[in-house]
């Protein structure tokens, strides 16, 4: 019996929704939520940090912004752009995001990411956080900017 033809119109919008899924558990601060969209083996690296597998991710983010100043009210991830690659059961994404925060734009960068398709769906199995412009008033530890 032939395989099924993939249906690429709904693996692009369950990856948009694993996107969307980890913006907003982040936002609010979900963190156990934000590690479920990553792959049992799945590593989240970004400026200072690198984590692999759901309870080392939720170790890493645990400590919040990390800057010894005002902590943020609140934070909302504005990602755009999605551009989504598909191989079969292995996808590669990269967005935009801008970040607010009490002072207004607070950060911005891009996401490159590799996903998987597990028997939970589609997840990260590598997103890699590239901060390329961060405000002087930022409410967030200092990140290394991107240069190139």
């Amino acid at each position: 019996m032939a395989e099924p033809a993939p249906n690429v119109a709904a693996d692009r919008d369950a990856i948009r929704d694993l996107l969307a899924r980890y913006t907003y558990n982040g936002d609010r601060g979900r963190i156990e939520a934000l590690s479920a969209c990553f792959a049992d083996d799945g590593t989240l690296e970004y400026p200072g940090n690198r984590a692999s597998g759901p309870a080392a991710i939720v170790a890493a983010l645990a400590g919040g912004s990390g800057t010894p100043g005002p902590k943020p009210s609140f934070v909302r991830h504005h990602i755009t752009n999605p551009l989504i690659e598909l191989d079969g059961d292995r996808a590669t994404a990269r967005s935009y995001f801008a970040v607010h925060t009490d002072i207004g734009l607070d950060h911005s960068g891009t996401y490159s990411d590799t996903l998987v398709r597990t028997p939970h769906g589609w997840r990260f199995a590598h997103r890699l956080v590239r901060v390329d412009w961060q405000s002087a008033q930022s409410l967030f530890r200092p990140m290394a900017t991107r240069k190139e």
